[in-house]
C-alpha cells in the first residue's frame, strides 16, 4: 500500500472510531438530577426510601445517573414538589400524591383514598389492576409521570387531645389530616388542616391544632407527638395503605434512555419494598414503647367508622358526577379492590385472624 493509500486508510479508521465512541456514550450518558422530598431526613423510613432509590439508580448505572436528595424546605418546600417537577425546577420529586388535590381530586388515588386499598391491593392495582395506566393518563395533564416508590402500609388514626368517643365529639376539632380525607372530616364536623411533617408538632404544641395524624408509631414517635397529646387512634380509614410516587417531569422523563427510564422504575419498586418491610419491622417496637410510656390507644368506634364511611361514598359519588379524570380513576379502583377483597376474606383474613388469635395466646 502506498504511503498516500495508508494515511488515507488510517485517517478514515479514526474518523470511524470518532463517530462510533459518541454513539456508546449516548447510550450511557453522564446525567444528573435533584430529587427534593416532602419529608424531613429525621424520618429515616419514608426520606429512607428516597435515599435507596437515589443509590439504587448510581449503582445500576456505574455512576453514570445520579440523583441528589435533599429534604423538604431545602430547595423546594415539602407541599410543592408536584409544581417544581412540573415546571422543570427540578427534575424528579417524591412525595404523596394526595397533597395536591387542591390542583383535582384525582390526585387522591395517587396515595390512597379513604376506605381505599390496603398496601397489597394498592400494589396490585398499579402494577397488574390499570391503575399505573389511568393515573399516569390523569398526570400527563400537569406534565409529570408517577413512579411506584414507596408505601406506608395501614396507618394510624392520630393523636388526639381529648378522647373522641362519637361523631359530635369530631365537631369543631382543627385537625391536622392529609389530602382527601379532610373532606370526609370536614363533612363530620372537623376542621382539617394541611401541614407538612415537619411543621405538625410545632403545631400541636402551640395549640394551633387539636389533634393530627402522619403515619404510625415508628414515624409518630420520632415526631414526638405524645408529649402534647395523649390520646391515639386507630385505624387511619383514610390511608389503608399508601402509595408514595417519585413524579418525573415528562419532557426529562421521555428525552432518558430507555433503559435508564427502566433503572428508575426497578430503583422506585426497590425502595417501596423497602419501605414496607421496614415499618412492619418497627412499628410494632415503637408501639410498645408508646404505651409503655404513657400512650392512651383507642379504636375508632363503630358509629364513627360507619359515618365516615357513608360520607365517603357521598363525597366520591359528587365528586365523580362532575370529574370525568375522578370518576374514571375510581372505578378503576375500586373494582379491582372489590374483587380482590373477597380473596382476602376467604384465604389472607381468615389465615391471619387464626394467627392473631394463636399469637395472642
Amino acid at each position: 500500500m502506498k504511503r498516500r493509500q495508508f494515511i488515507q486508510a488510517a485517517g478514515l479508521g479514526v474518523a470511524g472510531a470518532a463517530i462510533a465512541a459518541p454513539a456508546i456514550a449516548q447510550s450511557n450518558p453522564e446525567i444528573k438530577w435533584r430529587m427534593p422530598a416532602s419529608w424531613p431526613k429525621s424520618l429515616d423510613t419514608i426520606y429512607g426510601g428516597v435515599e435507596v432509590m437515589c443509590k439504587a439508580v448510581s449503582d445500576a448505572t456505574d455512576g453514570k445517573f445520579q440523583i441528589q436528595p435533599f429534604a423538604a424546605g431545602e430547595i423546594v418546600p415539602g407541599l410543592a414538589i408536584v409544581d417544581a417537577v412540573q415546571n422543570g425546577t427540578v427534575e424528579i420529586g417524591h412525595t404523596a400524591s394526595y397533597y395536591y388535590f387542591g390542583k383535582d381530586p384525582t390526585f387522591g388515588f395517587g396515595t390512597s383514598v379513604p376506605f381505599g386499598p390496603n398496601a397489597r391491593l394498592n400494589q396490585g392495582w398499579w402494577m397488574q389492576g390499570g391503575g399505573q395506566d389511568v393515573l399516569n393518563e390523569f398526570y400527563k395533564k400537569y406534565n409529570i409521570r408517577g413512579i411506584l416508590a414507596g408505601n406506608t402500609g395501614a396507618q394510624m388514626g392520630g393523636w388526639f387531645r381529648k378522647e373522641i368517643n362519637t361523631v359530635d365529639d369530631l365537631k369543631g376539632v382543627k385537625m391536622r389530616i392529609g389530602g382527601w380525607a379532610g373532606k370526609i372530616m370536614q363533612k363530620l364536623g372537623a376542621v382539617p388542616q394541611q401541614i407538612a411533617g415537619g411543621d405538625i408538632y410545632p403545631a400541636l404544641e402551640k395549640g394551633t391544632i387539636d389533634a393530627a395524624e402522619w403515619i404510625g408509631p415508628y414515624d409518630d414517635e420520632k415526631l414526638g407527638f405524645y408529649k402534647v397529646a395523649p390520646h391515639y387512634y386507630a385505624p387511619g380509614w383514610w390511608e389503608g395503605g399508601s402509595m408514595l410516587f417519585a413524579f418525573v417531569n415528562l419532557d426529562k422523563w421521555n428525552a432518558l434512555p430507555k433503559h435508564y427510564q427502566a433503572v428508575l422504575e426497578q430503583a422506585g419498586h426497590l425502595a417501596n419494598t423497602n419501605m414496607m418491610a421496614k415499618y412492619d419491622a418497627l412499628n410494632p417496637q415503637a408501639l410498645r414503647r408508646l404505651i409503655a410510656g404513657g400512650t392512651k390507644l383507642h379504636v375508632f368506634s363503630q358509629p364513627i367508622m360507619e359515618a365516615s364511611y357513608k360520607a365517603t361514598l357521598e363525597l366520591h359519588a359528587e365528586t365523580a358526577a362532575g370529574n370525568e379524570s375522578f370518576k374514571k380513576v375510581n372505578e378503576s379502583m375500586m373494582a379491582f379492590t372489590k374483587n380482590s377483597y373477597q380473596w382476602f376474606r376467604l384465604a389472607e383474613n381468615s389465615y391471619d385472624q387464626f394467627m392473631m388469635r394463636a399469637m395472642s395466646a
